[in-house]
């Protein structure tokens, strides 16, 4: 298949487009470099080093015999979009293309305002791009669980059936965001169900958890292939930071009690789900949800199992709770319904000593590159000002006035 992956240089689009690549699929990237652009802006850097677009494809080329094709364009830029669907004319599209953080999206107005324009915005677009010019084309859209937020009932996939005075209706399920960044997706969420009800477009939603692991089978054949590995406070997950921070002897920093629970799930995972997802595509009119997670966990025990690990390598892992910068439920029931991609195959890679210990283990490797002022929290979810102090505004990477 002719599959367009948007977002192809990030953490996981670059490992998806590689994968797919494997798979004999005809595969094209679309990709405006922000997250690099962020990382120039800030002085930071993937723990890991990655390579220049261009030299990561020719390697691939190189060690495989196959190409990808590279375009370079932003999703709110209307016409690049168009372009590429026109000289492409995908039969899939993966859409990873978005502002992908929630502390990002909570610095400041300027910060939410970007990244419900890029998300929103791009998402809408490329609607319009499907129904012009590729409406058969599958959409495959990488949600987040956070749209549901943390109810007191197990999370469904994606409908709810209710039954009120007497009628019954599946609905779909209520959502409650925890910041500007998971309110994009969530209008996302709805503008894809609008044209799937009304322009008969076909997509799958993959409301997907807290992803983990530095390497899929495709990005160990070499160095140059290697993905993104973030730690910081802004783009780092819980469990990449505690790995980190057990590198460099800094306390493991839980923020507030550490019992959020959040579902996870490996990335080797993530990339089998999009291929899942395309190989069993949507009906025309039909907007699907998947929830893209194999386990769940607190953040206190991703810390004490990273600190167990840790010890075992002889390391002085300690725990620190720091002051929550976010406003959300630090204790909460936590179950979610997660069978749909199982019954297609999924066949789950879970979180493990081994796992943790080669996260460890590279961020042992790569010591020298991790900045100790980049871990402490800095950004405020909260409308007033606490301990934690606000992160400057990015400006180049805001939208053009």
């Amino acid at each position: 298949m002719r599959i367009l992956i948007l977002g192809g240089d990030g953490y996981l689009g670059w490992p998806q487009a590689l994968y797919l690549s494997q798979k004999g699929h005809e595969v094209a990237v679309f990709d405006n470099l922000a997250r690099r652009q962020f990382d120039l802006r800030h002085g930071i850097d993937s723990l890991v080093p990655i390579f220049p677009m261009q030299r990561r494809i020719a390697r691939w080329q190189a060690l495989t015999g196959k190409t990808i094709a590279h375009y370079h364009g932003d999703m709110v830029d209307w016409e690049a979009l168009s372009k590429v669907f026109q000289t492409f004319q995908p039969e899939a599209v993966v859409h990873f293309a978005q502002q992908r953080s929630a502390p990002f999206s909570m610095i400041d107005r300027e910060h939410a305002v970007y990244t419900q324009q890029t998300n929103v915005v791009g998402t809408l677009n490329l609607l319009y791009a499907i129904k012009e010019f590729a409406p058969d084309c599958h959409l495959v859209k990488l949600g987040t669980m956070g749209e549901y937020g943390t109810p007191n009932i197990p999370i469904e996939e994606g409908y709810i059936e209710i039954t009120h005075k007497g009628r019954t209706d599946t609905l779909p399920f209520p959502k409650q965001p925890g910041s500007f960044y998971h309110l994009s997706k969530v209008h996302d969420s709805h503008n894809i169900h609008f044209c799937c009800r009304v322009w008969g477009l076909r997509a799958t939603d993959l409301n997907q958890g807290v992803v983990y692991g530095a390497d899929t089978y495709e990005t160990l054949l070499d160095p140059e292939l290697a993905t993104r590995f973030d730690y910081d406070q802004v783009y780092g997950t819980a469990l990449n930071r505690f790995c980190a921070q057990a590198a460099v002897g800094h306390p493991l920093t839980i923020y507030g009690k550490g019992g959020q629970t959040r579902g996870c799930i490996h990335v080797k995972d993530t990339v089998r789900c999009i291929e899942l997802a395309i190989e069993n595509p949507a009906a025309p009119g039909e907007f699907r949800v998947f929830n893209q997670i194999t386990e769940w966990f607190s953040v206190a025990q991703l810390a004490e199992r990273v600190q167990r690990v840790g010890q075992k390598m002889g390391l002085d892992v300690q725990i620190s709770h720091l002051p929550n910068p976010r406003v959300e439920k630090e204790e909460h029931f936590y179950e979610v319904v997660h069978t749909k991609l199982l019954d297609l195959g999924l066949e789950p890679h879970l979180l493990d000593d081994a796992e943790i210990e080669r996260m460890i283990s590279l961020s042992m490797e790569h010591r020298d590159r991790i900045d100790m002022g980049q871990i402490k929290p800095t950004v405020n979810w909260r409308a007033t000002e606490n301990e934690v102090e606000p992160t400057q505004t990015d400006a180049a990477l805001l939208p053009a006035t």
